[in-house]
């Protein structure tokens, strides 16, 4: 009967995000390359999104026999550094473009917020 309540229990939990490729460590190290990693280990449409800068690529990498895939910002060969730097020799499988519209310097652009102006 225990049995059943534990199945039952695993069923309702949350699943679990599998474990990061990346580090927090190596994250904040991506930048001394002069890439800028958006979204990791992006599943189905996502790699589509037009909401990303036009400069915006799209990393397809392999780990352990199982495909990735990254949207970084960056030079591609500081984007093939970085990525044979990490995982070495063989991972990585393409760089290509990405399918974003925004001008990469109105990415991120939060217009300044309006003064008040003062009456008399």
């Amino acid at each position: 009967m225990t049995e059943k309540v534990d199945e039952e229990k695993k069923l309702k939990e949350k699943p679990t995000k599998p474990p990061s490729l990346w580090s927090t460590e190596e994250k904040k190290n991506i930048s001394s390359y002069g890439c800028q990693l958006l979204v990791e280990d992006v599943k189905g449409d996502k790699v589509f999104e037009k909401k990303l800068p036009t400069d915006t690529m799209i990393i397809t990498y392999k780990v352990e026999d199982k495909i990735h895939r990254d949207l970084v910002r960056g030079p591609r060969v500081n984007i093939f550094d970085l990525y044979y730097d990490k995982f070495g020799k063989g991972a990585l499988q393409t760089i290509d473009y990405g399918h974003g519209t925004v001008n990469p310097n109105q990415w991120g652009y939060k217009p300044p917020e309006k003064k008040r102006r003062r009456k008399g």
